[in-house]
């Protein structure tokens, strides 16, 4: 077992960086001081880990990569495209790609068009993990860099599982669901290693090519900060799975007493992202039932489950508001809004 991996993130459409009417073009493979910006991010990595695995969303792309990255004397990278997992798509598939095809105890994660991080501020994160499950950058406004994470692979891998079983495809959630997370503030530390932030210079557009700068936000998140949420409930997390494969059985009555139960235990433990969750994908399952028998009692269960749900993800949004995460607080009300509106649909068909 290697100690260190890192997963390239390479499968996005890059919609922002095309010309308009102009044939798409592959921004990862876009050159940036005369090298392609995947193989500054290869790079890069390598400086810090013992493995890397670049993650792509179809053969073709692992084809190019592959000659792009021989051509530039890279032969120790695996080329790895997307897990096939109910049509998802997006970096969390990436990420659970990646995560499965490396054995290391740490790995990081950082997109393709980061071609400036800088092996310091790596190994700087790295060496932040310590008890947490994740170490994530945070901006001074509470914004994070979703995309460049530490992870411990083992908890990672349950919970990027756990995400795609239920159809999650947001990256943050990683977070959320980590629960125990180093917050490692860009004004801090990270700024001391690399004072001008290269290691953030994002490129989404052309004209980021020439600039070369990162974002500059002002805010009060100034230094480090840990949550701690609770313990990874792996447990629950392979209930979860178990109760997805009788959803896909179309056996929703058993789904939904599976998400129940899980969602009760989780709520005692006061772990309400994976509680919300749970009771989510219940009011899901005795939603389906209503579609399929269309009896009223299954109606006041289901509206009750997504009442749970949205109850749970404000205590989520509570409890990351004590941290001065605002990003995550929004992700979490944003959720408790789709089960509030999933009452009010149920109330119209019901009057």
């Amino acid at each position: 077992m290697v100690k260190r991996a890192g997963i390239v993130l390479a499968g996005g459409k890059a919609k922002r960086f095309q010309e308009k009417d102009g044939k798409w073009q592959d921004k990862a493979l876009t050159e940036l001081a005369g090298k392609p910006l995947v193989v500054h991010t290869v790079e890069n990595l390598c400086k810090v880990v013992d493995d890397v695995v670049v993650c792509v969303n179809d053969e073709s792309r692992r084809a190019r990569y592959f000659k792009v990255l021989l051509e530039n004397r890279i032969e120790n990278v695996r080329i790895l495209v997307d897990e096939k997992i109910d049509h998802l798509g997006g970096p969390l598939i990436a990420i659970y790609t990646g995560l499965k095809a490396v054995d290391t105890e740490l790995c990081i994660t950082l997109p393709a068009d980061m071609p400036l991080a800088q092996p310091a501020v790596m190994e700087y994160m790295f060496e932040e993990i310590k008890e947490s499950l994740a170490v994530v950058p945070v901006w001074p406004n509470g914004r994070l860099e979703t995309l460049n994470m530490v992870l411990k692979k083992d908890s990672a891998l349950e919970i990027a599982g756990t995400l795609c079983r239920l159809k999650r495809q947001r990256s943050d959630d990683v977070i959320r669901g980590a629960s125990k997370v180093n917050f490692v503030a860009t004004a801090s530390e990270i700024m001391r290693l690399d004072p001008e932030l290269k290691s953030f210079v994002n490129i989404n557009s052309r004209e980021d090519l020439v600039k070369l700068q990162p974002r500059r936000v002002d805010g009060t998140v100034k230094r480090n900060y840990r949550t701690d949420l609770g313990s990874l409930p792996i447990t629950e997390l392979k209930q979860l799975g178990e109760a997805t494969a009788f959803w896909k059985e179309g056996k929703f009555t058993e789904a939904a007493h599976v998400f129940s139960l899980c969602a009760t235990i989780l709520e005692r433990r006061k772990l309400f992202f994976w509680a919300a969750l749970s009771r989510e994908n219940e009011g899901k399952s005795l939603l389906n039932n209503f579609m399929r028998q269309n009896k009223l009692e299954n109606v006041a269960a289901c509206k009750k489950a997504f009442l749970d749900a949205a109850e749970n993800y404000e205590l989520e949004a509570q409890a990351h508001e004590k941290c001065d995460c605002v990003f995550l607080a929004e992700r979490a009300r944003s959720d408790k809004l789709w089960c509030e509106l999933r009452i009010a649909e149920l109330r119209s068909k019901t009057v």
